[in-house]
């Protein structure tokens, strides 16, 4: 062979043959030639502390082994890690005054498969260059699959590369609470140049944008005056822009002006990897059986896959159990109940009318007789039925109404939806929404 590297990919295509893959992956794939001392001493670098140790106590055979069969001779081999230079230090100096809570959300912490990989690299690209590359990034997907973390890794990898940068990262539902308040205090023009002098705006759940028209109307302007600068906009929702059935069209055309790009939910090998990292940042050594069994039960959301890991640190740190199938079994059952859908409760229903009309939850439960107020109140009874399925007398109750007031407000919501396709539409979203 011409090099130690030529050796050391012989040994590691070995033990890519004699252990699973997701250990291969996680524990030897990025394994680096250090020195080949004396011909009997090998010593190799490893990415951190904790990957040493579950190397030493659980692999070192297994190296020694593949080694033997690349060099036909015995060898001890020894792991290292790399030591921090005065520019690596510096660079941590600088990320310990970035906001808290921020580093579990960068590039580096998120897991990359074929069902993300692409919004990963366009989100990459964007921080790298900010509105020099995909302007708007528009990332879409079901709840639960990292495009809240690409936003922050964004955040972070931005504020890092250019400190004066003005970078604002909100929630959609934030951002329509703020503009609510606004009018109520007179405030608007605080509330504008708050967004629209950013540098880079940072928006996640655009999805909630839907049927409001004012805040429409506020975010489209928002919009144009930050493309218009020049500054980056990123955009995640929970369906592309054209299923957003009551967002104008003139702003879905501005979110389809960029690039968009979709996440969905994890291969099998994408999970397991995605266990494995967890583990790894609670210095937890969960075991392949362990790792495969949670990726077998748990398909769709990455969040329960964290919250898995979670359960069995909680479990290891408080009692001394250590991950195993029977622990997992136990710690993720809560988890796969929690896989159906959660029951849409009347006041998430009241708070999103209230929202999409501009108005207070309270308005709605109220007494006022308005134009707008009456139409958000026999909407939010029409949802109510058509969501939950409750008697006419149930939701009469719940707003102190009669039998005969709550027939009439849903029957003229049904004959309103069948003329007004925009009315159907802000219903389907709002319905969407408070489902989600």
């Amino acid at each position: 062979m011409e090099s130690f590297n030529d050796v050391l990919d012989a040994a590691k295509q070995y033990c890519r043959e004699h252990t699973a893959e997701a250990t291969y992956q996680y524990y030897i794939s990025g394994l680096e030639a250090v020195s080949f001392e004396n011909s009997n001493c090998v010593t190799l670098l490893v990415r951190n502390d904790f990957i040493r140790g579950i190397l030493e106590d659980r692999y070192t055979g297994l190296m020694k082994a593949a080694f033997k069969a690349a060099l036909g001779f015995d060898v001890e081999v020894k792991f290292t890690i790399p030591q921090p230079d005065p520019e690596e230090e510096a660079r941590e100096d600088r990320e310990e005054r970035l906001p808290v809570g921020q580093y579990a959300f960068t590039f580096e912490n998120f897991i990359r498969g074929p069902s993300n990989q692409f919004a990963f690299a366009a989100a990459q690209a964007v921080a790298a260059n900010p509105s020099g590359a995909y302007n708007p990034l528009f990332i879409y997907g079901p709840s639960g699959l990292g495009k809240t973390h690409l936003l922050h890794a964004i955040k972070f990898e931005v504020a890092k590369n250019h400190p004066d940068f003005n970078i604002v990262y909100v929630d959609c539902e934030v951002f329509t609470n703020e503009i609510i308040e606004a009018v109520k205090n007179g405030t608007t023009e605080l509330f504008r140049q708050k967004y629209r002098l950013a540098d880079v705006l940072l928006i996640d759940d655009i999805q909630f944008l839907a049927g409001k028209e004012s805040t429409q109307e506020e975010f489209f302007h928002t919009f144009n005056t930050l493309h218009n600068a020049g500054k980056q906009i990123v955009i995640a929702s929970d369906r592309p822009a054209k299923e957003i059935k009551s967002l104008e069209e003139r702003l879905r055309t501005r979110f389809e002006w960029g690039l968009t790009a979709d996440i969905q939910p994890p291969d099998f090998e994408t999970r397991v990897a995605i266990v494995k990292r967890k583990a790894e940042l609670l210095k937890l050594d969960v075991p392949d059986d362990v790792a495969d069994y949670i990726a077998n039960h748990l398909k769709q959301n990455i969040r329960q896959l964290e919250g898995a890991v979670k359960k069995l640190n909680a479990y290891y740190m408080l009692e001394g159990i250590s991950p195993c199938i029977g622990v997992t079994s136990t710690a993720i059952k809560d988890t796969l109940n929690d896989t159906q859908p959660i029951p849409v409760t009347i006041e998430k229903i009241i708070n999103e009318v209230a929202r999409t009309y501009n108005l207070l939850p309270s308005d709605i439960r109220g007494k006022k007789r308005s134009a707008n107020v009456s139409a958000a109140r026999q909407m939010t009874m029409y949802i109510i039925r058509e969501v939950t399925g409750m008697s006419m007398e149930a939701i009469g109750q719940e707003f102190n109404r009669d039998h005969s007031t709550v027939v009439y407000s849903i029957n003229t919501m049904e004959k309103n939806i069948a003329k007004d396709k925009h009315l159907k539409e802000m219903c389907d979203d709002i319905i969407k929404n408070v489902r989600t």
